[in-house]
């Protein structure tokens, strides 16, 4: 790209799981904070692509996760690398060119961001196809690899971690389409804030430990955590926080039930002040999705691991408790000890949150989008192809 030039970004990303729109709104704040010279555009690649059936995907997708949970990781496993399996997958378009290419002659971009892996297919198709020169970069938004996101027309992969990084040179990915940045995260999850203030300002006991529930964006908090809240089996006084995200539903549920449960429990829809919430707690119950645990990383907050998803949740999972950043639990009752434990242990807390300062990019997002700007080079014919391909 000339110097002096204005950069303008193009960043597809998808509904189906909040991470890959956290994702691209880090990258987009992180434009507004690099001033006039960084302008960014977003789209969602799936309602783009199907704007009139997007919404009933989405709803059956997220059906289908959760029913059938075992599916799902046993075609994520199969279609991990390069196969004839993982080949079919890829040639199953569910987006069409034209669609795509309309939009880039609409908005015109310098540089296409992908933080969603069915963009980053349609993107590469439309390379592969002459449709564009324009260099493609990709957002992996969770600690581990597959085929779903690498694509032969892709310019650069930003990836969370040395070890995603070491799993793509396997792959044959060369080191220079590589940028090891951190998942890309909000400049909130980054300051430090006063924790005595914010539970004045939050309304909680400042006397009492504050445990946080979440389940991702859909608030898939699992039925066990209201089990759990309703018993006596806690024994340590605790006000607990339930972030149900944008299921309205769960919320209202949420709401009646708990007003029976012996303990401190607050429950709450979709907020905007994620960051606050996490410097008030001192220990999260989440899955193990790639933006929150990020973004709690990030606030050095300990986290306890529940109902881990088969596929990129286990391998999160497996990444967190490795590096000491969190533990996971097997099933509820283990749920419950293991809950039990760590508010006994306060000093076990800590070594989660020392551990935490160790594996912290809060840098992430400007880091990563300095590596989109200096990406300027399109791959070479047939580079990209072989290398992905030469083990299918």
């Amino acid at each position: 790209m000339v110097s002096g030039q204005k950069h303008k970004i193009l960043i597809l990303s998808g509904d189906l799981g909040d991470g890959h729109i956290q994702a691209a709104g880090a990258i987009a704040e992180a434009a507004r904070l690099y001033g006039p010279g960084a302008e960014t555009v977003t789209f969602n690649f799936p309602a783009v692509t199907h704007p009139r059936f997007h919404q009933i995907g989405r709803y059956f997708y997220t059906k289908w996760v959760t029913t059938f949970p075992f599916v799902y990781g046993y075609l994520f496993q199969k279609t991990r690398g390069e196969n004839t399996v993982s080949q079919i997958f890829k040639k199953m378009k569910f987006y069409t060119l034209n669609r795509l290419n309309r939009l880039l002659q609409e908005v015109q971009p310098t540089v296409i961001v992908a933080t969603f892996p069915g963009a980053a297919a349609g993107i590469s198709m439309l390379k592969e196809n002459g449709f564009t020169d324009l260099p493609a970069v990709t957002i992996i938004t969770d600690h581990t690899d597959h085929s779903y996101w690498l694509h032969p027309y892709t310019d650069l992969y930003i990836v969370a971690s040395d070890q995603v990084k070491k799993a793509l040179l396997e792959r044959g990915i060369p080191d220079k389409r590589i940028s090891v940045t951190g998942i890309p995260i909000r400049s909130q999850f980054s300051k430090t804030i006063d924790r005595l203030q914010l539970r004045d300002k939050l309304g909680l006991d400042p006397t009492l430990p504050v445990v946080l529930l979440m389940g991702g964006g859909m608030g898939m908090i699992a039925k066990e955590c209201s089990s759990m809240l309703l018993s006596n089996d806690i024994l340590i006084p605790t006000q607990f926080v339930m972030i149900c995200g944008h299921n309205d539903r769960l919320r209202q549920q949420l709401e009646r039930e708990m007003t029976d449960s012996p303990h401190s429990v607050h429950v709450t829809g979709f907020v905007d002040n994620i960051h606050e919430w996490m410097a008030a707690a001192d220990l999260l119950v989440t899955k193990p999705g790639g933006l929150t645990t990020s973004e709690a990383i990030a606030m050095e907050l300990p986290m306890l691991l529940y109902r881990s998803l088969p596929g990129q949740e286990r391998d999160n999972a497996t990444f967190l408790t490795q590096a000491g950043v969190a533990i996971a639990a097997r099933n509820e009752a283990d749920l419950v000890h293991r809950l039990n434990h760590l508010l006994a242990h306060p000093e076990e807390l800590l070594v989660l949150r020392k551990n935490a300062v160790a594996c912290q990019r809060k840098n992430a997002a400007p880091q990563a989008l300095a590596a989109i700007l200096e990406t300027d080079v399109s791959p070479q014919p047939g580079e990209l192809q072989t290398a992905l391909y030469a083990r299918a």
